[in-house]
């Protein structure tokens, strides 16, 4: 699904990326790990190719840059970012939203067939915002825009789906209700490839099988999920000392001791 070796990017003498390498393979639902500046959204570019790497190999979708069209390859990844939200118009109705989902569009203008509504039907009724449809988008609390931008991105089938810090700026209950949502995305039969990037561990559901830690523009760990979260693990991982506890398969953290300034 995807596959980065040795890829580096360079900036204005400065390191972005520091010889990262990822494989991720099919039947695999990975969560991105790391701290604000670690290098998530540079490396999300890459994969999505609006970022030439300095230097190193990318192959997404069993497609390697350098001899494959982009734009193409882009309409079998879907990619949920709060960036995205900035782009369409507040009087824009849910169930036209996600319609334009098929097409790639900011806003609809193709003509759609029958078997697009159904399509669109079923998936607010998965992502449980059926009732959303003839609303318009700039009457939508924040949890209600990231359950309607995951239909949006769904529309098209995508085998790979990124979910770009999708529980920023929800409280509580609406990031616990969209987990459960994301959680149960992963169960059906033809599920995308799920990539969840997050800078909070206690975001990293039990589907999520792998994990690939970032520090510093670097992979600092990559496994399976269960190896990464660990004390040890995150404590080395984090810099500081830090001790989890596990509530219903997730892992929670706090740190041992203060923070120096």
């Amino acid at each position: 699904m995807i596959k980065i070796k040795n890829v580096s990017v360079k900036r204005a003498e400065k390191e972005i990326l520091k010889n990262v390498s990822w494989l991720v393979k099919k039947g695999e639902h990975w969560c991105l790990l790391g701290l604000n500046g670690s290098g998530k959204t540079t490396l999300l570019n890459i994969i999505n190719g609006y970022i030439w790497p300095t230097k190193g190999q990318v192959e997404v979708l069993s497609r390697k840059f350098g001899e494959t069209n982009l734009s193409e390859l882009r309409k079998e990844i879907g990619w949920v970012s709060s960036s995205l939200q900035q782009r369409f118009q507040d009087d824009d109705t849910v169930l036209e939203m996600i319609l334009s989902g098929k097409f790639a569009s900011i806003g609809l203008y193709e003509q759609v067939e029958q078997k697009d509504m159904n399509q669109a039907i079923e998936l607010m009724k998965l992502l449980n915002c059926e009732d959303l449809q003839n609303q318009a988008y700039g009457t939508l609390s924040q949890g209600e825009r990231q359950r309607v931008l995951i239909a949006r991105a769904l529309m098209a089938s995508p085998k790979l789906l990124i979910l770009d810090e999708p529980c920023t700026g929800l409280d509580i209950m609406a990031r616990e209700q969209l987990l459960q949502l994301i959680a149960k995305m992963a169960e059906q039969p033809k599920a995308p490839t799920l990539i969840y990037v997050t800078h909070h561990v206690e975001e990293i559901l039990p589907c999520f099988t792998h994990t690939l830690c970032m520090r510093q523009g670097e992979v600092f760990s990559s496994g399976k999920t269960k190896d990464q979260l660990t004390e040890p693990h995150l404590s080395k991982f984090f810099n500081h000392s830090v001790e989890i506890q596990q509530q219903k398969e997730r892992t929670w953290l706090s740190l041992k001791e203060p923070v120096k300034s």
